[in-house]
C-alpha cells in the first residue's frame, strides 16, 4: 500500500490528516501527520485515538532556535531514532495541558511567526522533534518527510506526526491498518516517493 503522493499532498493542503509511511530508521513505523499550520482540537484527538504513540511536534532546525530548544541526546549513542527536544507547553492559554484544545493550542503558539521561549514553558504534553536541516533526503525518518510533505503541499514548514500502535500494543505497519485507511479515507505518504520526487525536481 504505497499510496499516491499527490494525493497525499492534496490533503495536506487540505487540513487533512495522511499517513506516513516508509520510515527507514524505525523499522517501518508508520505514522499519521497533519501540517501543524492545519492544527486542530479534532485533528489531535484523532492521532489520539487512532494513532495511540506520542504525539509530536515535527520542526526545523531554524524554528527550534527561535523557540529555544535543543536535542536531548545530541550525540550518536544511544539515540532512539526520533530527534527530541525537552516537551513544551503554551505559556498562555491552557489548563491541564494534555487535552485536545490544549496540545493543539501548544503548537500553534510554537509555530507562530513571532514565537520564542517566552511563549513556551517545559516540561509540557507537546513533544518536539529537530528536524535534520536537509530534510528527509538527509534522513529518511517521519519527522523530516512531514516537514517536507507540510512544504511541498504549500501548508507550513512544521508538522504533527504520531506513530500508530496495533490494538494488541506493537506497533503497526502499513498492512495492519487497512481497516482505518478505509473507514476516514486517509492517503498513505511514502518517503521513498517524496524522496525520488525531490531528488527528481534537483536533477
Amino acid at each position: 500500500m504505497s499510496g499516491d503522493l499527490d494525493a497525499a499532498l492534496a490533503a495536506i493542503a487540505a487540513g487533512r490528516i495522511v499517513v506516513i509511511a516508509g520510515d527507514a530508521l524505525r523499522g517501518g513505523d508508520i505514522d499519521l501527520m497533519v501540517a501543524a499550520h492545519h492544527v486542530t482540537p479534532e485533528a489531535i484527538n484523532f492521532m489520539a485515538t487512532h494513532g495511540r504513540g506520542l504525539i509530536c511536534l515535527s520542526v526545523t532546525p531554524e524554528r527550534a532556535a527561535q523557540l529555544g530548544l535543543t536535542l536531548i541526546n545530541p550525540g550518536t549513542a544511544r539515540q532512539t531514532g526520533r530527534p527530541f527536544a525537552r516537551s513544551i507547553e503554551a505559556e498562555e492559554g491552557v489548563s491541564t495541558g494534555i487535552s485536545a484544545a490544549d496540545r493543539a493550542h501548544t503548537v500553534r503558539v510554537a509555530i507562530a511567526d513571532d514565537a520564542g521561549p517566552q511563549h513556551i514553558h517545559s516540561p509540557g504534553h507537546v513533544f518536539p522533534l529537530i528536524a535534520r536541516a536537509g530534510g528527509v533526503r538527509e534522513r529518511a525518518a517521519a519527522c523530516e518527510a512531514a516537514i517536507d510533505l507540510a512544504r511541498a503541499a504549500g501548508a507550513g514548514d512544521a508538522a504533527v506526526i504520531c506513530s500508530i500502535m496495533r490494538d494488541d500494543g506493537e506497533m503497526a505497519r502499513i498492512d495492519d491498518i487497512a481497516d482505518l485507511i478505509a473507514a476516514h479515507g486517509l492517503e498513505v505518504a511514502d518517503i521513498r516517493a517524496l524522496i525520488a520526487r525531490l531528488e527528481a525536481a534537483d536533477a
